[in-house]
């Protein structure tokens, strides 16, 4: 039987280069706002230390990633992992990420780099919070798309 049971979540997978930051940011938002409903997870093509901006203004709506660790994409692919969304949220990740087995949907969404930002240290937090809460109304907005469309 290839039916999804009713009370099986959804697996989302965001995909960044580093996974230090949008991609961390879009994981946490997810699970916070729907993780009755969703799975997700994040990966990077090249995995980094966590983006100490993104953990601050994460920090400041409450969702603490602080101790989160980057996962390689590639190691989740070879594990045949499967999800049924696959988001790039950086172009780079949108051209070199893999295809997944499985019935996943590609989508991409592009966010500035937090880690580009120039300036002193408010500036850049200031660009990051922008980031953040664009991730955060595509997840709102995701979210409803896959499960409160007929509402």
């Amino acid at each position: 039987m290839n039916d999804v049971s009713k009370d099986e979540k959804t697996k989302v997978l965001f995909g960044c280069l580093h996974n230090s930051a949008r991609s961390q940011m879009a994981e946490a938002f997810l699970n916070h706002l729907a993780g009755d409903r969703f799975e997700a997870e994040s990966a990077g093509l090249e995995p980094g230390p966590l983006n100490p901006l993104a953990i601050e203004v994460m920090d400041e709506v409450g969702i603490d990633i602080s101790m989160n660790q980057a996962k390689s994409v590639f190691a989740l692919y070879k594990a045949d992992r499967l999800y049924r969304y696959v988001v790039s949220v950086c172009d780079e990740a949108a051209q070199r990420c893999p295809i997944f087995p499985g019935f996943a949907t590609n989508l991409h969404w592009s966010f500035e780099d937090p880690a580009s930002f120039t300036g002193s240290h408010e500036e850049r937090l200031d660009k990051t919070r922008r980031v953040r809460d664009e991730i955060k109304k595509k997840i709102e907005k995701f979210i409803k798309e896959q499960h409160g469309g007929s509402e």
